[in-house]
Parts: C-alpha cells; sequence; structure tokens
C-alpha cells in the first residue's frame, strides 16, 4: 500500500515531502536557537528551507530528465526522511548552500550522456561545483567526477579535459576580483581551509548511533542490486548511473574527513544515496518485502525524533 502510494510522481507527493522537511527543520531547532525569534531570524530560516526543499526539486528534475528512476516520488520521499532521521543536516547554511550547487553541478555531469553542448556542461559542472567550495571546501571532492566521467565516455578531445580547470579557475578569478572590490582582500571570499578530522565522538550517541547505521546497512545493500542493475540500462544511461555510485562514494568520504562532525556533512550522501535505494524499491519482487523495506525507512525516524 505504501509503496503503490509512491509509485507514481504526483504533486500531492510533494507536499508530503514539504511537511516532513518542514518537521526536519523545526526539530533541529528546537534546542540550539539562541537568537530572538525576529524578522530577520525567521527570514534566514525560510530561505534556507527554501534551499532544502529547491535540492528536493531538482533531484527530482536529475532522475526524472536522466531516466534515473521510473518516474516515482521514491527518491524526493527518501531524501525528506534522510533529513529526518539526521535533523541537524539542516543546521548548516553553508553545508545547505554547497549542497544545492553540489546537485547543480551532478546535474550537468548526468545530462553529459548527450554529446550536446558538451563543452557548456563541462564548464557549467565544474562552475557550480566551484561555487559549492566557497560555501563547504570538501564539496571540492566532487570535481573528479567531472573527469572520471570523461574516462567513462572514452572521451580523448584534449580541449574538454582543460574546459573543467577553466571552470575552476573562473570562480577563482570572479571571486578574487569581488574580495579586492568589496573587502580590499584578494581572498576574503576564497576560505578554502583543507582541515581534517577523524574524531567521531559527536555520532556517540542512539539517534546518531541508529540512523548511522540503518542508512549504511540500507545504502550498502542497496548498492550491491544497484550495480549488478546498471547492466540492464540502455548503454546511453549507464554512465549516468555509474556517476550516482562516484557521488555516493564521494559524499560518504566527505562524512569521514569533515573537519567538524555535527551531522550537516552527511547531506552530500543524501541524494546519490536516495537515488540508490529507490533503484532498488523499483526492483524488490516480493511486494511484502517491499512494503516492509520502506515501511521501516518511513517509520523509523519518527520513531527516533522520541530518543
Amino acid at each position: 500500500m505504501i509503496t503503490s502510494f509512491f509509485n507514481k510522481s504526483k504533486p500531492i507527493y510533494f507536499v508530503v515531502v514539504f511537511f516532513i522537511v518542514l518537521l526536519a527543520f523545526v526539530n533541529a531547532r528546537l534546542y540550539t536557537v539562541n537568537d530572538a525569534l525576529n524578522g530577520s531570524y525567521i527570514l534566514k530560516q525560510t530561505l534556507l528551507i527554501c534551499v532544502v526543499y529547491a535540492c528536493i526539486l531538482l533531484l527530482n528534475f536529475i532522475t526524472n530528465k536522466n531516466q534515473l528512476t521510473n518516474r516515482n516520488s521514491y527518491e524526493v520521499l527518501l531524501f525528506s526522511l534522510f533529513l529526518l532521521f539526521i535533523t541537524q543536516t539542516t543546521n548548516s547554511s553553508n553545508i545547505l548552500f554547497s549542497n544545492f550547487f553540489v546537485l547543480l553541478g551532478l546535474r550537468r555531469i548526468v545530462s553529459m550522456r548527450s554529446p550536446r553542448n558538451i563543452k557548456k556542461k563541462l564548464f557549467d559542472a565544474a562552475f557550480w561545483i566551484a561555487i559549492a567550495a566557497l560555501f563547504y571546501f570538501w564539496s571540492i571532492l566532487f570535481f573528479p567526477i567531472i573527469l572520471l566521467s570523461l574516462v567513462l565516455y572514452t572521451d580523448n578531445n584534449i580541449r574538454h579535459w582543460l574546459i573543467p580547470f577553466l571552470g575552476v579557475l573562473t570562480v577563482l578569478v570572479i571571486s578574487c576580483s569581488a574580495s579586492i572590490v568589496l573587502f580590499d582582500n584578494y581572498f576574503y571570499l576564497i576560505n578554502w581551509s583543507p582541515e581534517i578530522s577523524y574524531d567521531f565522538s559527536n555520532y556517540n550517541s542512539a539517534s546518531y548511533l541508529i540512523a548511522i547505521t540503518v542508512l549504511l546497512s540500507f545504502g550498502i545493500w542497496s548498492s550491491v542490486f544497484y550495480l549488478s542493475n546498471i547492466k540492464k540500462q540502455k548503454k546511453a544511461f549507464r554512465v549516468s548511473f555509474k556517476t550516482i555510485i562516484l557521488a555516493a562514494i564521494i559524499g560518504f568520504i566527505v562524512v569521514i574527513i569533515a573537519p567538524e562532525k555535527n551531522g550537516s556533512e552527511f547531506l552530500f550522501l543524501f541524494a546519490p544515496l536516495a537515488v540508490i535505494i529507490a533503484n532498488y524499491i523499483e526492483i524488490i519482487p516480493d511486494k511484502w518485502f517491499k512494503e516492509l523495506f520502506l515501511g521501516v525507512l518511513i517509520v523509523l525516524p519518527f520513531v527516533l525524533l522520541l530518543l
């Protein structure tokens, strides 16, 4: 019954997703709000929730446009549920904006399956990821996906390999120019500090441990079937599916090396993980197991809110 309800993409599902995201936002701020509830604070939080919802709409566009799922609403539902699993992912404004620009970059990378405007796609992908790195340095790790995609497409055009670096250079030049004009400092807007931390003590709580265990176990299990299912896809779409698994790996690496382990770093993992698990839900043959699988993902985050 649950899987049947979300089996097709309809506007009503985005209303459900909106309220799940809103619940995650409110819960994350119940015990962390130190500012007065004035107009400025409300405006800022409204902007941030709009950014999250824009990420969800962008994820839906990427999956539908590139046929990464069978035109259902599983991926947007899962993305919103992941936010509810780890509500701290909505706390960092820098990571929220960075994730949005990473998705813009992934949108252009995945669309490289079509050779049309390939130079523009390469430049745009690098440009958006470089902007994402201005907000959160380690999102620059998504840049190699552009080059790996060229490898997967066996593109030997040397100009295509240079374009992504021009995209990054463009962001650097614009940022330096804006810094000089606005702040009389070359690198004021380029806050690139490659710090790394392996201190996971912040995850030492029941809600974190349960959420991380469920997400990783469901993700790894789904990835096995996702990888085996790539061969069944149309040849033109196979690299797009491989790009998603690469993005999931990069997202996991960001979680591991993030200098500040406050939960917000998991956001980079949510979009590719949602696509991977959505693909697995689509191919589960047993109706009862499909209902159970999705039911656990729906019920558990609401249970964790009570912990």
